[in-house]
């Protein structure tokens, strides 16, 4: 009886697994029709982000497609900073580590930043570096 017990909660375990992986694929699924008309762009389970030509748009991922997506002209960026645990850091020397992990746009308006989620920092990282070439020489369409 116990070992029937032990395989069925075993069982359930597995099942819902799996469950959580399919809801996951289709995200991603759906983020890969909703990136396709961008140059670059980013998955991750905190945000999506694309950008074509001079515009950032980023929001949630969902099964369907994602939701609460906001936009901002790179032109409109004055500053773009890299955040761990709340503090800006380096993103020439970041740190290996951080539980909290965004890309702030500060905007050459007097609005509050804009924060792009991340769960890795050399995804950050290399997303501030590319930002920062692109508002550095907004002329140039940057590579």
């Amino acid at each position: 009886m116990t070992e029937g017990l032990v395989w069925s909660t075993l069982l359930l375990v597995f099942i819902f697994l799996g469950w959580l992986g399919w809801q996951e694929y289709q995200k991603v699924e759906a983020y890969k029709t909703w990136a396709a008309h961008f140059e670059r762009s980013k998955y991750d389970i905190y945000a999506v982000l694309g950008q074509s030509g001079d515009t950032l748009i980023w929001g949630k991922p969902t099964r369907k497609e994602p939701v609460d997506l906001m936009s901002c002209s790179l032109s409109e960026i004055q500053a773009v900073q890299l955040c761990v645990d709340d503090q800006s850091v380096d993103w020439q020397q970041p740190p290996t580590k951080g539980r909290k992990i965004f890309i702030e746009l500060i905007r050459r308006s007097q609005q509050e930043p804009l924060q792009v989620p991340f769960t890795d920092i050399a995804i950050a990282t290399d997303w501030t570096k590319y930002l920062q070439k692109a508002i550095a020489s907004p002329e140039t369409e940057p590579s």
